[in-house]
């Protein structure tokens, strides 16, 4: 039998002249007379779910000597109306098992084909070809389910192909062996096209590993100028036996990397002006010996003396690192016009050669691996001070400000600084008794105060800084404007320091406010609008919603709290302040749905001690 793991397309899709060329040699290898020796002891629809639910072997209409086991990988995965991929067309012509199918990516179960072969019982596992984030979560979570012959499971030889990434590229793109059950005794593994098909026993699971490769040289990489192999295992019992065969038809592949800066044959060339053809004369010596070695490597293998003579042109990728020492240069040709220098000699015309220089950031990424691990915002800040110095703005308060933002995800932190400090400029500038004076050194004595003043406070003094949110003004809407904690302008901090009245008071009037401005709400006597809205407005801010009128006792402590009552004049004076603030809460409620209930003012609430008229009966033109 024949066992593939994946990828026997390069395409999901393949083209027809590719297709037919599988077609036939199936055809052509797979179909005989001679009797195949292998019992099959599963159940065919549960393995193969495919359109005939039997091996191909045991059909009755086709004769198939040498039967072949296929699992899809990346390359010819289903995909399309009905999920299909090329292995259905050949397994529905009879010349291929397709085995391994994997409906549910997040729960996978892996149902084994049983083989026996006289007293040797096979029990082959296969696991197509999913997204390798997707197989290591599903391993992870334990999602995979193993079913195993019930009987003399100790007799059974499991062998397990699988196509998924081998090596870590990523830490989840990838399957780790360890996480593959250790009865198994080979893994078969697809995907990898570097040849390591010598068998290579896990020492934490116990399985051998055999990575049979690609076929043919796809990339221009160094692993796929390994030399191609395929291998005849034996099993007998519960041993086995592997001899490799080397594929003599492949096209030879050899690849180089060169420093020109510490190669002999380069050598003090980048000092020399103009050396550019002698460059490229020497690389040309380097590509021949390359194509010379490919063609002694495909001679080596050969037996057939025919075979000589239809010798298949090689490839050659040769890797040139062309970074001169300090004050040197190398000159190098376009390395697609070098390329074409060897048309007729080799297979890839275009892309012999590649030029690349070493990068500097590289350096220095290693200087900062061989650094301290722990490199905290404080040193930073102290290196870019260093290096360049501020002009304007403090630089002891600039290096708070940065540890607030970084180690406190304080996010007003920079931009209070900023402005705080750019205000204190500006006002040391206008300060300024004449234009004569320097701008320069204004700025530097305002910002020799600050740094004098932090050094003098306490370390605690200037890191506990308290953050206070100001009242939300009463034309600031929430639904245009935004949160009004995420504005920069609605937190002042505290340093310790005494604060100034006005600022010890705000805290306080958000709470007196909703209750303050019951009172004036009746004041406009010139518009009849406003004692509407301000009766809405009332509505708003109470806590219960009924319809009954609210009663006096809720207005008395309002107007105590606005306007004494014997500064009637002052109680007059206040409302165009109230007006404006009404006028700007009345845009938000003009087509608000309490309009309609909050129409009119009973005489109840209209007091003689309000120093307020009634408002004129205009309550129709609002509506």
């Amino acid at each position: 039998m024949v066992l593939l793991a994946g990828d026997l397309f390069h395409d999901n899709k393949p083209s027809r002249k590719s297709l037919y060329q599988v077609m036939r040699t199936l055809r052509q290898n797979v179909l005989g007379m001679k009797p195949c020796p292998l019992e099959f002891l599963s159940d065919a629809a549960t393995v193969f779910d495919g359109a005939f639910p039997h091996v191909n072997y045991e059909d009755p209409d086709i004769n198939v000597s040498i039967p072949v086991f296929s699992i899809h990988g990346n390359h010819d995965d289903p995909s399309g109306d009905g999920n299909f991929c090329s292995l259905d067309l050949l397994q529905a012509s009879g010349l291929l098992n397709y085995y391994g199918r994997v409906p549910e990516a997040d729960n996978i179960e892996a149902k084994p084909i049983l083989l026996q072969k006289g007293l040797t019982k096979l029990a082959l596992f296969g696991l197509s070809n999913v997204r390798d984030e997707r197989m290591f979560r599903t391993f992870r979570d334990h999602k995979v389910k193993w079913f195993r012959p019930g009987t003399q499971m100790g007799d059974w030889f499991n062998l397990l192909s699988v196509h998924q990434n081998h090596h870590a590229h990523t830490a989840t793109s990838y399957l780790p062996e360890n996480v593959l059950p250790d009865w198994l005794d080979v893994v078969i593994w697809g995907h990898e096209h570097e040849c390591l098909i010598d068998p290579t026993q896990n020492p934490e699971t116990g399985f051998h590993v055999m990575q049979p490769g690609s076929s043919v040289a796809t990339s221009l990489i160094p692993g796929e100028a390994v030399q191609k192999h395929v291998a005849i295992m034996s099993v007998t019992g519960k041993d086995f036996k592997v001899d490799k065969i080397p594929l003599k038809t492949v096209r030879p592949f050899v690849t180089r990397e060169l420093v020109l800066s510490i190669d002999k044959r380069f050598k003090g060339l980048d000092k020399k002006k103009d050396n550019r053809q002698e460059v490229t004369r020497r690389l040309m010596e380097v590509v021949e010996e390359m194509i010379e070695e490919a063609n002694a490597d495909w001679e080596a293998i050969q037996t057939d003396d025919e075979a000589l003579e239809e010798r298949p042109l090689p490839l050659i990728r040769l890797k040139v690192e062309y970074t001169a020492t300090d004050g040197g240069l190398f000159e190098c040709e376009n390395p697609q016009r070098f390329s074409n220098r060897f048309v007729g000699k080799v297979a890839n015309t275009n892309d012999v050669v590649y030029f690349y220089r070493k990068k500097t950031s590289q350096q220095a990424l290693e200087a900062l691996a061989e650094g301290d691990d722990s490199i905290k915002v404080e040193s930073l800040v102290q290196e870019f001070l260093s290096a360049q110095s501020l002009r304007v703005l403090p630089q002891g308060p600039f290096g708070d400000a940065v540890t607030q933002f970084v180690a406190k995800d304080d996010k007003h932190a920079m931009e209070l600084f900023v402005s705080e400090h750019l205000s204190g400029q500006v006002r040391q500038m206008l300060g300024l008794e004449s234009d004569d004076e320097d701008l320069n050194s204004a700025m530097e004595i305002y910002r020799t105060r600050i740094e004098q003043e932090q050094a003098s406070e306490p370390r605690t003094t200037q890191n506990e800084r308290k953050r206070i949110l100001k009242p939300k003004p009463t034309t600031w809407d929430s639904d245009f404007d935004g949160n009004w904690e995420n504005e920069p302008d609605a937190w002042s901090y505290e340093d310790g320091t005494q604060v100034p009245e006005d600022e010890e008071e705000a805290p306080t009037k958000p709470k007196r406010a909703p209750r303050a401005k019951a009172a004036p709400k009746k004041a406009p006597v010139r518009r009849g609008k406003k004692p509407v809205e301000s009766e809405e407005e009332e509505d708003v801010v109470m806590e219960s919603d009924e319809p009954a009128p609210p009663p006096k006792t809720r207005r008395a402590p309002a107007k105590a709290k606005t306007a004494a009552p014997k500064a009637a004049a002052k109680t007059v004076k206040a409302p165009p302040k109230t007006t404006r603030a009404t006028r700007t809460r009345q845009t938000k409620l003009d087509f608000s749905q309490s309009q309609a209930n909050a129409v009119e003012i009973s005489d109840d609430e209209i007091s003689d001690d309000d120093a307020f008229e009634p408002a004129p009966t205009t309550r129709s033109r609002r509506r």
